[in-house]
């Protein structure tokens, strides 16, 4: 089983910048796949910012030049860097990934509970 523990939500005022952090623990053998999606009231769910464990990765058009998404392999924690925030970026940002199994086959994917991020003046 995979455990992700958030961390780094909270209110900035426009043009602030956060940094979210996910922890994944647990037993595994991997953690292969790592993103940040967020939903806002009343819209779907959207991928934000992936990284793969190689380091490659990939953005919304809404937050590129903004957000850079980084990992640490070691920690098994993947961070979000959000910078010149806008009240549009205002939503829950829910860290996801995926892992390999204890028995180096099997894999799962898992959702982090989500950190609330408010930009607002």
């Amino acid at each position: 089983q995979v455990q992700l523990v958030e961390s780094g939500g909270g209110l900035v005022q426009p043009g602030g910048s956060l940094r979210l952090s996910c922890a994944a623990s647990g037993r595994f053998f991997r953690i292969n796949y790592m993103g940040w999606y967020r939903q806002a009231p009343g819209k779907e769910r959207e991928l934000v910012a992936s990284i793969t464990r190689g380091g490659t990765t990939d953005y919304v058009d809404s937050v590129k030049g903004r957000f850079t998404i980084s990992r640490d392999n070691s920690k098994n924690t993947v961070y979000l860097q959000m910078n010149i925030l806008q009240p549009e970026d205002t939503a829950v940002y829910y860290c996801y990934v995926t892992s390999t199994g204890i028995d180096a086959v099997s894999l799962s994917y898992h959702w982090g509970q989500g950190t609330q991020v408010t930009v607002s003046s």
